[in-house]
């Protein structure tokens, strides 16, 4: 298990680092979305995200849900491929908020 880190890189931009799991997602993580309102457009980069499942998911939408409460437009890319597949199986991948072509240069 490696501890999930949300690291600012630059306004508005910021990078996952670690895993995006039910063992590592805590309330706190959950309470912890100010950053989503630090600019109008939020970019996610998920590229060092090392494990994931549903929690990491539910997290994401939970950032969405606040990014539309606070008008932010916030977008993900980088996105693991289990994580991608969980988001279509729901239809999230279809909400704009994916980037479908992962830019990992």
């Amino acid at each position: 298990m490696t501890q999930l880190n949300i690291i600012a890189q630059e306004a508005g931009h910021f990078m996952i680092d670690g895993d995006l799991t039910f063992a590592t997602i805590d309330q706190q993580t959950i309470k912890s979305v100010g950053f989503i309102t630090s600019a109008k457009h939020i970019t996610i980069d998920l590229s060092r995200v090392i494990n994931t499942d549903s929690a990491g998911l539910a997290l994401m939408i939970e950032w969405i849900k606040h990014s539309r409460q606070h008008r932010t437009q916030i977008i993900f890319k980088n996105i693991p491929d289990q994580l991608l597949n969980l988001a279509k199986l729901s239809g999230f991948d279809k909400t704009g908020h994916f980037a479908m072509q992962n830019d990992k240069g």
